[in-house]
């Protein structure tokens, strides 16, 4: 299979003159293809639920990670959900994060069963959050941070704070995490890469989930 390596802003460019409004970037680097260098949950509400609920569960899951040593980094989707990322950077395998994702979010089930699923099948999500474990895989891709969405606004996956999270869900307010491009540019100039210890910070996963 071939992936196209976009890495500067001429390809970046020329990803946008082909109207490639949405960039799903790979877990995992050209270099090594198998390895992921981050895990990631995907938390998507089922109706009537929002984001505002997928606040809740994420900050669930944050301090579940918490208790496991590994620290995590929220973003929105740009669509209607939250993603939270857990920085690896050390040698790892698919199978490895994906196992503990997945027994995380089933816990999170146990747990918060009228709140949370893990289950992927749709007819089960109705006022739920939907931990979608299952990108951590090697043929799966994920929206990029800062991309946008191909929306009729043009709203952006951007990174936010633990503090915004909380926020919102005190707030019961989901435009809290709604963002448009102009707004998240201004972000950058004001915060700075809230997503940037993603790339660098290194984390090894436990070897037996303990909670």
């Amino acid at each position: 299979m071939n992936y196209c390596l976009a890495n500067d802003l001429p390809t970046l460019v020329w990803a946008a003159n082909l109207a490639d409004l949405e960039l799903h970037t790979s877990l995992s680097r050209k270099n090594n293809i198998a390895c992921p260098t981050m895990m990631v949950f995907d938390l998507d509400p089922g109706a009537p639920a929002d984001i505002v609920q997928c606040c809740q569960v994420g900050l669930w899951l944050r301090d579940l990670l918490g208790k496991l040593k590994l620290k995590s980094f929220a973003k929105t989707s740009g669509s209607k959900g939250l993603q939270v990322y857990v920085p690896l950077n050390t040698p790892v395998t698919y199978d490895q994060s994906k196992d503990l994702s997945r027994s995380l979010a089933q816990y999170l089930e146990r747990e918060h069963a009228d709140r949370v699923t893990s289950n992927m099948s749709k007819a089960v999500r109705k006022g739920k959050v939907f931990v979608d474990w299952s990108q951590n895989d090697e043929h799966k891709t994920t929206i990029c941070v800062y991309s946008l969405r191909a929306r009729d606004e043009p709203t952006v996956s951007t990174p936010v704070s633990w503090d915004e999270v909380e926020k919102c869900l005190k707030k019961k307010d989901a435009e809290l995490l709604r963002f448009r491009s102009d707004q998240v540019l201004a972000r950058v100039d004001k915060l700075g890469d809230l997503f940037g210890l993603v790339e660098k910070l290194k984390q090894k996963l436990p070897k037996k989930l303990s909670v």
